[in-house]
C-alpha cells in the first residue's frame, strides 16, 4: 500500500540564496523543515555552492544531502505547505538546480520513506 505523502509542487528561486518550496498538502513540520531530507542536484560535473549532487550523482545518501551548516528551512506562513529554504551561499547564476525532497510526511503522520515528487512537480530552476 502506498503511504499518502505531500508532493512538492514547486521550487522557485526568490533571492540569490533562497528557494520557496510549495507542497500540495499540509506537511509534518518536523520532516518538512529537516534540511537533511533534501538534496539539490546541479547540471555540472561536480556539486558546488548550494548543490549536493552533480548531474551524474543519482544516489541519494545521508552523506550527500543538505546539512544544517549549508541551509535552514522555515515556514513562510501557517499553512504548513509553504517553506523558505535559505542557503549560507548563493546559487550560481545560469546553473540549473533540481530540488529533491524525501521523507516529508503529511501533517500528523510519520514514517514515509520515499521521495516527495510527482509528475507535475516544478522542482528545477535556472539560478538568477
Amino acid at each position: 500500500m502506498m503511504v499518502s505523502h505531500p508532493i512538492l509542487l514547486s521550487a522557485t528561486q526568490i533571492a540569490p540564496n533562497q528557494i520557496e518550496l510549495v507542497y500540495d498538502q499540509p506537511t509534518d513540520l518536523r520532516s518538512a523543515m529537516n534540511v537533511q531530507n533534501y538534496w539539490i542536484r546541479n547540471n555540472l560535473a561536480t556539486p558546488s555552492d548550494i548543490a549536493t549532487l552533480g548531474r551524474n550523482d543519482m544516489m541519494l545518501l545521508p552523506t550527500n544531502s543538505l546539512t544544517p551548516n549549508m541551509a535552514i528551512i522555515r515556514p513562510m506562513d501557517d499553512s504548513n505547505s509553504r517553506f523558505l529554504l535559505t542557503f549560507s551561499v548563493n546559487a550560481t547564476p545560469g546553473v540549473h538546480y533540481t530540488v529533491i525532497p524525501c521523507f516529508v510526511n503529511l501533517e500528523g503522520m510519520s514514517g514515509y520513506g520515499g521521495d516527495n515528487l510527482g509528475p507535475n512537480s516544478k522542482n528545477t530552476f535556472v539560478a538568477q
